[in-house]
């Protein structure tokens, strides 16, 4: 699921009182989505939870993320997963490879509607 959509949803599941923590692999979007918890996994995209048929490495992560949610005491807090995926770290070179077909753009926090009542809409929350 889109890292911007579980953001959202775990801030409204917040609002209606049940706690969430996101695991996430994309720190850019997560860190602009602002969850109130966050376990940041710096894993390719699409292994959030760790490496295809790996068990040890996967419940590593989720006892991670269980620890998260304990040492989480402010609200936007993001916790980074000690393990890499890899020592030479040659994926990240790789997935922003325009040539491999990845041809995704820096992000920033300047927020984007998809309409213009979108937008008054999302301002007239904040000032809430």
């Amino acid at each position: 699921m889109c890292h911007q959509t579980v953001s959202l949803i775990a801030r409204h599941l917040e609002a209606s009182g049940l706690p969430t923590l996101c695991i996430a692999s994309a720190l850019d979007i997560i860190e602009s989505g602002r969850p109130p918890r966050t376990l940041f996994v710096d894993f390719p995209l699409g292994h959030t939870t760790g490496r295809a048929f790996d068990a040890p490495n996967q419940g590593d992560i989720i006892d991670a993320a269980v620890r998260a949610f304990e040492a989480i005491d402010r609200a936007g807090q993001i916790i980074t997963f000690p393990q890499q995926w890899s020592a030479d770290q040659a994926w990240r070179s790789e997935a922003m490879d325009a040539d491999r077909g990845d041809t995704r753009q820096e992000r920033d926090t300047t927020p984007r509607y998809q309409c213009d009542a979108d937008r008054v809409l999302a301002e007239a929350r904040a000032q809430t």
